[in-house]
């Protein structure tokens, strides 16, 4: 008899018997909940965790050290940084137009 744990699961959804949306996944347990009670227990675990002492708490160094590298990362890649500023530039340029047309329409 095999053991169908080590099978992989397919990855064609599933069809419900009435056939009529293909259904991608059921909803059961923590996935069922309303937010509001999951956002409870996930609470209660972090609550346990600092009781236990097993939780890290970040130090604002640790925390700014952590950002820099992330900064850093990230200006790595100039087509990122690029497509950044251009979408800033264009955003300021949307701004100061909407701007003067405002007051244009005031002065009229």
């Amino acid at each position: 008899m095999e053991d169908i744990r080590y099978h992989q699961a397919s990855p064609v959804a599933h069809v419900e018997e009435n056939n009529q949306e293909p259904k991608k996944h059921s909803k059961r347990g923590f996935a069922s909940m309303d937010p509001e009670q999951q956002r409870a227990i996930s609470r209660e675990g972090g609550k346990a965790a600092h009781q236990q002492g097993v939780a890290h708490k970040f130090t604002s160094e640790e925390a700014r050290a952590a950002g820099k590298k992330g900064g850093e990362a990230v200006s790595r890649n100039r087509e990122h940084m690029a497509a950044i500023g251009r979408k800033g530039g264009t955003n300021r340029g949307k701004k100061k137009n909407s701007t003067v047309n405002v007051e244009t329409d005031n002065q009229q």
